[in-house]
C-alpha cells in the first residue's frame, strides 16, 4: 500500500514538473521559422497566457529574433514582452570553469 502512495507521488511531482515547462519553448540549432511557430502555437491551440523562450549562449540573438517575430504575428492578440530575465550558469569541464550566459524572455497576451 506504501508503495502505490510513493508512486502516486512520484507521478504528480513528475506532472507537475510537465505543467511548469509546458508553455516554454527552448532555442537551439533548428531554423528560427520552427521556434516562432511553436511560440504561436502555444498562444493560439493551447490558449497559453504566456509563453517563455529559454536559450543559452548563442542561442540568445536567435531567441530575440524569435520573441520579435512572433510578437509582430500575434500583434492582433495583443502579444508583448512581459519579461527578461538574463543570467550565467557556471559549470566545470577537463577543470575548467566556464560560464555560459542565458536568457529568458516571457511573452504575454493583454
Amino acid at each position: 500500500m506504501e508503495n502505490n502512495q510513493t508512486e502516486n507521488k512520484e507521478r504528480e511531482n513528475k506532472n507537475e514538473g510537465k505543467k511548469e515547462n509546458e508553455n516554454v519553448v527552448f532555442i537551439g540549432s533548428k531554423p528560427l521559422v520552427n521556434y516562432i511557430r511553436g511560440v504561436i502555437i502555444q498562444f493560439i491551440k493551447k490558449e497559453a497566457p504566456e509563453v517563455t523562450i529559454k536559450s543559452r549562449g548563442k542561442f540568445i540573438s536567435k531567441a530575440v529574433d524569435v520573441a520579435e517575430v512572433a510578437k509582430r504575428s500575434l500583434e492582433e492578440k495583443k502579444a508583448y514582452i512581459k519579461d527578461v530575465k538574463i543570467a550565467s550558469e557556471s559549470f566545470e569541464t577537463d577543470g575548467k570553469k566556464t560560464n555560459i550566459s542565458t536568457m529568458d524572455i516571457v511573452l504575454a497576451l493583454r
